[in-house]
This record gives C-alpha cells, sequence and structure tokens, in this order.
C-alpha cells in the first residue's frame, strides 16, 4: 500500500471519530440542555403576561386595597402591627401635659402576653391627680384609636394642703393597662387619625360636701362675718371689716367665703351668701342698726 492511500484511509478514519465524537456531543449532551432551556421558555411563555394586563392587575389591586384601608379607617379602633413598648409612655406623656404642675403619673413595664389571635403589652399606671384629670387619662386610654383596654383600677382620695393653706383634694390611683398589637397590618389603617380624646368634665365624686378646711383669706377680701355697713350709695355699699378696713362693694362683688347677693334700699340692709366648708350661710348687715345677723 503506497503512501498515498495510507494517508487517505487515515484522514478518513480521523474525519469519522471526529464526525462520531461531534454527533456524542450534540445529539446526547447538548440535547439534554436544549430540552431543559426550551422547557424553561414554554414554561416562560405560558406565564408571561404583557404590560398592559400587568397594568390593569395592578390598578385592581391598588383599589381593593384602599377600599379595605377606608373600612379600616372607618373602624372606631385598629390594632398596629408591631408595636413599640415606648408608644404608651409618649401617649401618657402628651395626655398628662396639661395636667396640675403636682400631679403626676407613673408607668412600670410589666410583660408581653398572647390571646388567640393577638399580642399584648402589660402595663402598671400610678399616680395623683385630680378627679376629673384621672377620668381623661382613663377616658382617653379606653377610647384610643390603637386598643388598649384598663383591665383593673384602685382608687383612693388623698387631701393635702399647700403653703397657703389651701387644700387641695385629690386621688391617688392604679391602673393595670393592655396595649394590643399583631404581627401583621391587617387590622390597621394605612392612615389613621386618633380619636376625639376630650370628654365632658364629671361630678368631683371623691370632693367633699362638707369640709374642715376653710380656705385662707389669701386675697385680702373683705371679711362680712365681722363687718359693718357705713352707707348706702346707689348701686353700692361701703362697709367696714373689723380690722377698720373700708370698702365699697356692689351686688355680684366677690367677699371672703362668698359673694354680696342683694342690696335693699328700703330696709337699708346688704345680703351676703358665704360657704363654710360646704355649709352655706347668709348673713345680712343692716344700716340703721350697724349690726349683722346670721340667717
Amino acid at each position: 500500500m503506497d503512501r498515498k492511500l495510507k494517508n487517505t484511509i487515515a484522514l478518513i478514519i480521523i474525519f469519522v471519530l471526529i464526525l462520531g465524537a461531534g454527533g456524542i456531543f450534540i445529539f446526547v449532551y447538548q440535547k439534554g440542555k436544549i430540552d431543559k432551556k426550551e422547557k424553561q421558555i414554554n414554561d416562560l411563555s405560558i406565564n408571561s403576561v404583557d404590560t398592559e394586563k400587568l397594568m390593569e392587575q395592578l390598578n385592581m389591586l391598588k383599589k381593593r386595597v384602599a377600599e379595605l384601608d377606608s373600612i379600616l379607617a372607618l373602624r372606631k379602633y385598629n390594632i398596629p402591627s408591631n408595636l413599640d413598648q415606648s408608644s404608651l409612655y409618649d401617649f401618657v406623656n402628651r395626655i398628662s401635659f396639661s395636667f396640675d404642675p403636682k400631679s403626676f403619673v407613673n408607668i412600670e413595664y410589666i410583660e408581653i402576653g398572647k390571646d388567640p389571635n393577638f399580642y399584648y403589652y402589660k402595663y402598671n399606671i400610678t399616680g395623683t391627680a385630680y378627679f376629673n384629670e384621672l377620668f381623661y387619662l382613663i377616658y382617653a386610654i379606653e377610647q384610643s384609636r390603637e386598643l388598649k383596654k384598663v383591665t383593673d383600677c384602685s382608687i383612693d382620695n388623698i387631701v393635702s394642703v399647700d403653703d397657703d393653706g389651701v387644700a387641695g383634694y385629690k386621688v391617688s390611683f392604679k391602673l393595670m393597662l393592655q396595649i394590643y398589637f399583631s404581627d401583621s397590618d391587617r387590622f390597621t389603617s394605612s392612615a389613621m387619625v386618633e380619636n376625639n380624646l376630650k370628654p365632658n368634665a364629671l361630678y368631683d365624686v371623691f370632693y367633699p360636701l362638707i369640709r374642715n378646711e376653710i380656705p385662707p383669706n389669701i386675697d385680702n377680701l373683705p371679711d362680712v362675718q365681722s363687718a359693718q355697713l357705713l352707707a348706702l350709695i346707689p348701686d353700692g355699699a361701703f362697709i367696714a371689716d373689723s380690722r377698720g378696713n373700708t370698702y365699697l362693694l356692689w351686688e355680684g362683688d366677690k367677699v371672703y367665703l362668698g359673694y354680696l347677693t342683694e342690696i335693699d334700699y328700703q330696709k337699708n340692709e346688704v345680703h351676703f351668701i358665704l360657704n363654710k366648708g360646704g355649709i352655706i350661710e347668709k348673713v345680712k348687715l343692716t344700716l340703721e342698726k350697724e349690726k349683722k345677723s346670721s340667717e
């Protein structure tokens, strides 16, 4: 066999080997990858939606979210999501800002608990305040948009006297409070507006009807209990107290513990009404006899 024939046969064998290897690579190895990519393309084509349809779906979802949000906004109470413990401190500070300077509120965090559907923080709230200040605090807690509940309450009365001798009638209180929250935002509105937290004042049931403490005369008002009527003039009356001080009074003027209620020119009398620690007393000063009597 000549050299030329040998080279031709060798080339043919090499060509056959290359074709075989190429066929194996294309039809065996590459076919698996091609099939996989074709499957991915088919899946994407099935789930693909054009831009207009996607925008329609987005607008529908936005409308639905707005409807649900408006429903939540109309509810009196909302349950916030992932509430901070400090939120109650900020809330109570806002409510108690207008309290008397000598009133105070203390807040003690107790624990975190869980109801079947919600979580809650538990607090103890203690302090001293006037009755209507405490009523305002409890009303604000119970009526707040973020759901809060007073679970226990104890109140006691306190009488204190300041440096001027004026008695103050306050209450000491202890409240057990739970503030609720959720781990999702399904129960709260995105545009939450606080409820009206300003209540009408109540009658102070802890203020004594009869009091032992008589307020001192810190305004130096005329004391008509030991006064004399000196003269009557049109629409007015001159009186003198036990220290010799003279005053010109008109109907409705304030005196120590009360008011001048009437000037009777026909009888030459002036009438006062006094509040002596809850006991109402009428006092009359007469000009001609220069005396006073109590009714």
